[in-house]
């Protein structure tokens, strides 16, 4: 399922009136208008810890690891991790996002027409660039999977460099000292005597793979027809790059690190049948990866253990992992594959028009152009096809809502006779009377009312109780969201924010204000925009003059978006900021819009380029249209279909 929506502002909020709206209808605003999280959006909280763990055990020990400290991560703009190579068949390296965009590395050209190269990669989707000459096959001084180096500076402008935004990442430790030296094949072999013939009968044990997370992207799986599960051609290999992953895991201690290791080691474990380790390691990453605060990484994170709960039978919390994953915020290539296997979760339990309805939206996404993608769907679409021929389709499909878990809140009613407001249920029973002239929709289940006889709003939960009566005098509200609500005691301004017991978490002092999102809110304080988080702490200042998001797919939010960016203006130009205020792209453009890996510009000749997420230059703004600049940056991104 898609997991977007949006959700208005039902409140006086920021400037907009509630109205009792049109018959048949709920409450509605006026002017104030926001965007609400999706369904599959994850909060990037700047603040959140870093974990730090000791070296995990082999992989029999999982979800045991000792988390000995906690540091606070330096606040950085948000990075993009690097994409994947493409190959042909499904990688279970971590190249599901690693190789889709949001950290994806773009093969940066000189000139937007210039095609670019395929580098090599890690399992991490991190791109070892090629050298000047665009010779892929030279080996690098580092290691493909090391971190890059701390300044982390773009490379030159050239036809073969690459580019990885992700320039907050922290250094990767070296590799385990036993991975094999670069030796070629026709090397010489210290060797001076023949082998015996008995050693010679024996066979060969392979080769330790010199990167596990490499050697992992490289298996050419198969799918079974049956059980649309993948399978592994060599299980002793598989066995023998577990065994390199946890290798790397006891020398790494970064969170974004010890997220991507984790989650790779559970995709090992999981095919070779070793569920509850697969398990133990999944839930671990993450926990890792939720420390980052970055969308991508802990989608995919979540999407790992959705697969190893769906190898288990726990379809339930499978399938709501899967929609939580699946935000919009997050590339087509990404939320494609979440679709897919979303809509191979629906086959196990036999619910197959909805897992049609997931491998059609996954192939809309990606435009017919995955021919890997398209090739694992019509075995999927075959194995449907046989098993409603003996058994039907299943039960109908479900809706975002009740995959998710979420409550079923009463709705806003309206009694044409009465000219008066009430709530009743999903299936159209009252459960709160008519007797409101204004009524809210639900949000986090509460909802402000307004009696007729009173110009006070009052707050209610889903049986009608008050929790704030209107006799607090606010004339002006806000729904609720993230706790807190906005209110107004004049209905004009001075602005606070208040919790569903009333208290004050805020202090009045803002002239406009936006609903909570992400863990921030934008507000208006002496003509300027700025946000606040949760605790009422200024974050970015309110010096700008607007501050509102405008994304790729054509949304636009009211803040920040789950990577923690926000395009601001200044004296007409635009430009972005990150969750901690600092200055990503100085407001210098007439036009700027977020893009999962990018930021699209256009110019005062209506020229559209893009920059990368450091800011730097990345298409130049030669493009006549938006959608020529976002079709060129998915030219440049190695993309890859890695498998969960």
């Amino acid at each position: 399922m898609d997991g977007a929506g949006e959700d208005a502002t039902d409140s006086e909020a920021g400037g907009g009136r509630q109205t009792a709206g049109e018959p048949g209808g709920t409450g509605h605003v006026e002017e104030a208008a926001t965007t609400a999280e999706s369904t599959g959006s994850i909060r990037a909280d700047a603040d959140r810890a870093d974990i730090t763990a000791s070296p995990l055990e082999s992989p029999g020990t999982r979800a045991e690891a000792d988390l000995t400290s906690i540091t606070t991560p330096q606040s950085a703009p948000v990075g993009i991790e690097p994409t994947g190579i493409t190959i042909p068949q499904p990688q279970p390296a971590d190249t599901l996002a690693d190789a889709q965009p949001t950290d994806g590395t773009i093969a940066q050209s000189e000139h937007a027409d210039t095609t670019a190269t395929a580098p090599g990669d890690n399992s991490d989707g991190e791109i070892a660039p090629t050298d000047a000459t665009g010779d892929k096959d030279r080996a690098p001084a580092e290691p493909a999977s090391a971190e890059p180096a701390a300044d982390d500076k773009p490379a030159p402008h050239t036809d073969a460099a690459t580019v990885d935004p992700e320039h907050d990442r922290e250094p990767a430790p070296s590799e385990p000292a036993d991975e094999p030296t670069a030796q070629t094949d026709d090397a010489p072999t210290p060797r001076t005597q023949e082998p015996d013939a008995e050693a010679e009968a024996e066979p060969a044990e392979p080769p330790p793979p010199a990167d596990p997370e490499q050697a992992l992207a490289a298996i050419g799986w198969r799918l079974d027809p049956r059980t649309l599960r993948e399978e592994a051609p060599d299980p002793a290999q598989l066995r023998l790059i577990r065994d390199g992953l946890t290798g790397k895991l006891d020398t790494t201690l970064d969170n974004r690190g010890r997220a991507r290791l984790l989650s790779l080691r559970a995709v090992a474990s999981r095919i070779l049948g070793d569920l509850d380790d697969a398990l133990g390691d999944a839930r671990l990453a993450v926990t890792y990866a939720e420390t980052t605060g970055e969308l991508r990484r802990t989608a995919l994170a979540r999407a790992r253990l959705a697969e190893a709960l769906r190898w288990r039978g726990d379809h339930a919390e499978a399938d709501r992992l899967f929609a939580e994953a699946n935000s919009p915020e997050l590339p087509d290539p990404l939320r494609a594959l979440l679709h897919e296997h979303a809509g191979r979760s629906c086959y196990d339990q036999g619910r197959l028009t909805e897992a049609c309805l997931h491998f059609e939206r996954a192939l809309d996404l990606r435009h017919g152009e995955d021919a890997a993608m398209n090739a694992r769907v019509e075995v999927a679409l075959d194995a449907v096809a046989e098993r409603a021929a003996a058994d039907g389709f299943g039960p109908p499909p479900r809706g975002p809502g009740e995959v998710l878990g979420a409550p079923r809140l009463p709705v806003a009613t309206f009694d044409e006779e009465r000219q008066l407001w009430g709530y009743a249920d999903a299936d159209g029973e009252m459960v709160i009377a008519h007797r409101y002239a204004e009524a809210q929709p639900f949000h986090e289940g509460l909802a402000w009312v307004r009696r007729p006889e009173a110009s006070r709003w009052a707050l209610i939960d889903t049986s009608g109780a008050a929790l704030i009566e209107a006799n607090n005098g606010y004339r002006a509200v806000g729904a609720f969201s993230e706790g807190l609500s906005w209110v107004s005691m004049d209905g004009k301004g001075r602005w606070m924010a208040v919790d569903r017991m009333n208290i004050v978490k805020i202090p009045p002092g803002y002239e406009e204000v936006r609903p909570f999102r992400n863990g921030l809110a934008a507000v208006r304080q002496n003509g300027g925009w700025g946000a606040v988080d949760l605790t009422g702490e200024v974050v970015v200042p309110t010096r700008y003059h607007g501050l509102g998001t405008p994304l790729a797919d054509g949304r636009k939010v009211d803040g920040f978006t789950a990577d923690g960016l926000a395009v601001v203006e200044l004296a007409g130009r635009r430009g972005v900021v990150d969750r901690a205020g600092r200055v990503v792209v100085t407001p210098a453009y007439p036009t700027v819009v977020v893009h999962p890996v990018a930021f699209l510009i256009a110019t005062e000749s209506g020229r559209w380029g893009a920059l990368d997420r450091r800011g730097d230059l990345l298409i130049d703004p030669v493009h006549p249209g938006r959608a020529a600049v976002v079709a060129e940056i998915d030219r440049l991104l190695a993309d890859a279909s890695p498998v969960l």
